[in-house]
């Protein structure tokens, strides 16, 4: 039996799954750390470009500065960013040389390992950015298979991919990413014997989702074939829509014979941590789910599956659930079985409602299945139906939205915005309204320290503080007593 590793995703995955990438912060983020450092995690899935988007307009708080706090505390762990292609914070489509700026300022606050995942597994496309990424000072290089259910996406397809990244010199290692959370045992068998016979000495690591209560069976029969770290999330940011929990990850791979070299004591205090804070902000935290057959229709990450009831919903039609689902298969082999992750899941929903809904099929086109059609997300893993090309190409809007250049070069947005900022204040003017920089800057530094036990009593004194109709109050708890008056 083999050594595996842990790769910790609460601070970015089980954040954005469970809580909507909205319930970690600055404070949390630190005060955990010295935990997280302790407990000898092979990485920290920490953030994203997304992430630091919402750092900056829902907290008004500086994510450089995250990253560099984080980065102080955790020497010997190195802090990993995901990146999705050639796009950061903004959806817009950047140049090479705004995302090799992208990358250097990254690494030089402190980001140490880059996560690689492109949204068409175009193996090649990661590749290039490994090489980009290097040059830009990122220590280690880790490149995604994104796991999908189609007839094109077969062992071959991921072998052909692990092959093409093992041979990059600038990738480092391969991780098998499940949004879905569908892989099987059963799937395992014969998808990771593929994949490793491909990679030599290169680790493959999985990270999987417990959506559909499969990522637990399918992570220790991974680890029994030869996958040498598991990405799990710990206490209430895990399972769920999230990653499998860790402490019980940790139990069941030391139960089948493996070694799992981490300080249970340090990593129980991060998993008790994120159950605190999440009990004392009322944020949802993952249970065990239980098997629906109906995700290997329609691929859905679990959050995607909540997002289409509710649009279903709002529009007076919960009853057609099933025609949609049935429908999004449809669309999805229509254009070529894009793998259903970001952004592809959110415009294959989008599609099918309108093809349920509407006047017809394909009646109404969004743009981004325009943008998608016509090749402005990447080289697709299969030609798009004739019949529905036709309809693309005839659209008006399609002449249009061919013309689009992204986003400008590096030297024009230096003039535009400012020559004179920093790297890192001008990424974030360059992709973020500046009434959303400016309101974070006037916040000023955030805070640093986070006490769950606190909240409570915080929450209470602000509303109490906040009425014109009390004098005084007074809180006592055992050797504690506050008395106020006016």
């Amino acid at each position: 039996m083999a050594k595996i590793g842990i790769v910790e995703t609460s601070l970015r995955d089980g954040n954005q799954c469970l809580w909507g990438a909205l319930g970690v912060d600055t404070a949390k983020t630190l005060t955990i750390a010295p935990a997280m450092e302790r407990a000898g995690y092979r990485a920290i899935d920490f953030t994203t470009s997304t992430h630091m988007g919402v750092a900056v307009r829902y907290k008004q708080e500086d994510p450089w500065e995250r990253i560099r706090g984080m980065a102080e505390i955790c020497k010997d762990t190195p802090l990993q960013f995901l990146s999705t292609g050639f796009r950061f914070i903004a959806w817009e489509t950047a140049t090479p040389e705004f995302m090799e700026l992208a990358f250097r300022t990254l690494a030089t606050n402190g980001i140490r390992r880059f996560a690689l995942a492109d949204p068409m597994n175009d193996a090649q496309a990661n590749a290039d950015v490994a090489k980009m990424v290097k040059r830009a000072g990122g220590d280690q290089v880790v490149g995604a298979l994104v796991y999908s259910i189609s007839p094109i996406h077969d062992d071959a397809h991921y072998a052909e991919a692990a092959r093409i990244m093992a041979a990059s010199p600038d990738i480092d290692a391969l991780y098998i990413k499940d949004p879905g959370g569908l892989l099987t045992p059963k799937r395992a068998q014969t998808l990771i014997p593929a994949i490793l016979a491909e990679i030599g000495d290169k680790p493959l690591e999985l990270h999987n989702h417990c959506t559909i209560g499969l990522a637990e069976p399918a992570c220790l029969e991974a680890a029994d074939l030869g996958v040498a770290a598991m990405q799990c999330a710990s206490g209430g940011a895990a399972d769920g829509t999230s990653n499998p929990p860790i402490m019980r990850m940790i139990r069941n791979l030391r139960a089948q014979g493996h070694e799992v070299e981490i300080d249970d004591e340090a990593a129980q205090e991060v998993a008790d941590f994120w159950t605190a804070a999440a009990e004392a902000e009322g944020l949802p935290t993952g249970s065990p789910m239980a098997f629906d057959a109906a995700y290997f229709q329609h691929n859905l990450p679990g959050g995607m599956v909540g997002t289409m009831r509710r649009h279903l919903a709002d529009q007076n039609v919960p009853h057609l659930e099933q025609a949609v689902i049935e429908e999004m298969g449809r669309v999805r082999q229509e254009l070529g079985w894009p793998i259903v992750m970001t952004p592809f899941a959110q415009m294959l929903q989008t599609q099918a409602m309108m093809n349920v809904t509407g006047k017809g099929r394909w009646e109404i086109i969004p743009d981004e299945i325009i943008r998608f059609a016509i090749g402005k997300f990447g080289r697709p893993n299969a030609p798009v139906d004739p019949d529905v090309m036709d309809r693309i190409m005839s659209n008006p809007r399609t002449k249009e939205l061919e013309a689009e250049t992204g986003m400008a070069d590096l030297k024009t947005l230096r003039k535009k915005i400012g020559e004179t900022l920093s790297d890192e204040e001008f990424l974030l003017r360059a992709t973020m309204p500046a009434e959303l920089v400016n309101a974070m800057q006037d916040a000023g530094p955030a805070p640093r320290e986070y006490d769950p036990d606190t909240v409570a009593v915080m929450e209470l004194l602000r509303t109490v503080l906040s009425r014109r109709d009390v004098d005084s109050f007074g809180l006592e708890k055992e050797d504690f007593k506050l008395e106020v008056s006016a």
